[in-house]
């Protein structure tokens, strides 16, 4: 294993840093200490060429302009927070509402947009950030810790811990866009993705949940067996329509650490397995992604995010798992993405 640390760049007097982490098999993902961004993953297709398997760029300037939260973590909340308020024990706390009214992915300046501590550690790198009482409108001072580690079984991990010295929301993700084409060569509709998933998230016109949580027997939302991504971005239905002809929808697990995401694409032979302890994953197709890079003529649908998290908006729907963290409670969070080829 061997890990590389090099300048990316600086911000507000902040040096920024890319760390590359090569594993045996020449594999390599890269994160900069800025939102503890993925840059590249690269994996071996079926003939061994290595390409990148997310959307990236190579400069930091690119990332600041960004508004698509490439490779980021996301915090303190992923998703949506209708109204960008809540209540905790009585009192009402008003978050940034940086989505029409509503509060997305942490607010305006949300984990994604900050430069974190990073130090290389065994098989990878331990990203920590102090999140004061009051960012982006939270409650409690929250200590965490991203951790990024690559073995020799091609399997990446993202390991989340925090803690906090007073009651507030927490559930992060990492919001990579995944294309196993390699090289951004093609769009992700070709892909196939399996879901061990029974049921979906409804979606109001904000995108935000309704509280009904619907089956997807009989819909374009059922990845059970397997599905080409096209078929369902193509298919009529009103909550496809709704999200821009495309998915921006959360999945509720059937099981945790179960091969229970898989995405593939047949072409290049590459594979992807997700496993984690989180309840959902959020399917976003890059319905209204704007990613300009050298070579890439499209942008819409060219990556897929496979964001495993709590449910949005859980604070207003009971029936969700909570994502409240106490104080004195430890979060913990670990997924892990298995690169491999089927030929």
């Amino acid at each position: 294993m061997q890990i590389m640390k090099e300048s990316f760049g600086e911000l507000d007097h902040k040096p920024v840093f890319s760390f590359t982490i090569i594993n045996d098999q020449g594999v390599e993902v890269t994160a900069i200490n800025y939102g503890c961004i993925i840059t590249r993953i690269m994996v071996p297709d079926k003939n061994g060429v290595l390409e990148n398997v997310v959307l990236g760029y190579e400069v930091l300037e690119d990332y600041l302009s960004d508004s698509n939260y490439l490779g980021a973590i996301i915090g303190r909340v992923a998703g949506r927070i209708r109204g960008g308020s809540f209540e905790l024990d009585g009192k009402k706390y008003t978050v940034a509402q940086n989505d029409r009214t509503n509060h997305l992915h942490g607010g305006i300046q949300g984990f994604d947009k900050v430069v974190w501590n990073a130090k290389i550690i065994e098989d990878g790198v331990c990203f920590s950030y102090e999140s004061k009482e009051g960012e982006e409108g939270y409650p409690g001072n929250l200590s965490i810790e991203v951790i990024y580690t690559l073995n020799n079984d091609n399997e990446f991990l993202i390991r989340s811990e925090a803690k906090t010295d007073q009651k507030t929301l927490l559930t992060v993700t990492n919001h990579s866009y995944f294309n196993l084409s390699g090289n951004s060569k093609k769009n992700i509709l070709n892909h196939s993705l399996t879901l061990k998933s029974d049921e979906f998230l409804e979606l109001d016109e904000g995108l935000i949940p309704t509280g009904h949580i619907a089956e997807v027997t009989n819909t374009p939302f059922d990845f059970r067996l397997g599905e080409v991504i096209e078929t369902g971005v193509t298919s009529k239905h009103p909550q496809n329509v709704l999200a821009g002809n495309g998915y921006d929808h959360p999945f509720l697990l059937n099981s945790n650490h179960d091969n229970e995401i898989m995405l593939k694409d047949s072409e290049s032979g590459r594979t992807l397995t997700v496993e984690t302890d989180e309840p959902a994953v959020v399917v976003y197709t890059g319905n209204a992604l704007q990613y300009n890079v050298q070579d890439v003529s499209t942008s819409k649908h060219l990556g897929i995010c496979l964001e495993t998290q709590g449910l949005p908006d859980a604070i207003h729907h009971s029936q969700f798992p909570s994502i409240i963290l106490d104080k004195g409670q430890r979060y913990s969070s670990i997924t892990k993405y298995k690169f491999g080829i089927k030929r």
